[in-house]
């Protein structure tokens, strides 16, 4: 029996990390083929992307279907459940445009360039 001691835990057991909110992110306005998401989030490999992108899905977060075409294709989408955690992605975003809004008044030079 899998035990925890706060709910921040189980949520941070699915989408905690550096990649996964981002994945979610991204996913929030449409499906998305593996390549997109890679271009879109910086500094990530194709390895570790598939590998975060199953991990998602095994948690029923993230559907991915596959075209009966040649050459394959494939594409990335949130699952019901996975809408869910829309919710907690946004209060991150704005939490983290606050955040940079003031260390820019204190002085340090940062940008946010968002391009979703």
């Amino acid at each position: 029996m899998k035990q925890y001691n706060l709910g921040i835990e189980a949520t941070l057991e699915i989408i905690g990390g550096k990649w996964k909110a981002l994945i979610i992110c991204l996913l929030m306005s449409d499906a998305k083929r593996t390549s997109e998401l890679q271009r879109n989030i910086q500094g990530i490999s194709q390895k570790v992307l598939i590998q975060q992108l199953r991990e998602l899905e095994r948690d029923g977060l993230v559907k991915r279907f596959v075209y009966q075409q040649m050459p394959p294709k494939v594409e990335y989408s949130l699952t019901e459940y996975g809408v869910t955690a829309i919710k907690i992605v946004d209060v991150m975003c704005s939490w983290g445009k606050e955040n940079i809004r003031i260390r820019q008044e204190q002085g340090e030079e940062i940008v946010l360039s968002e391009e979703l």
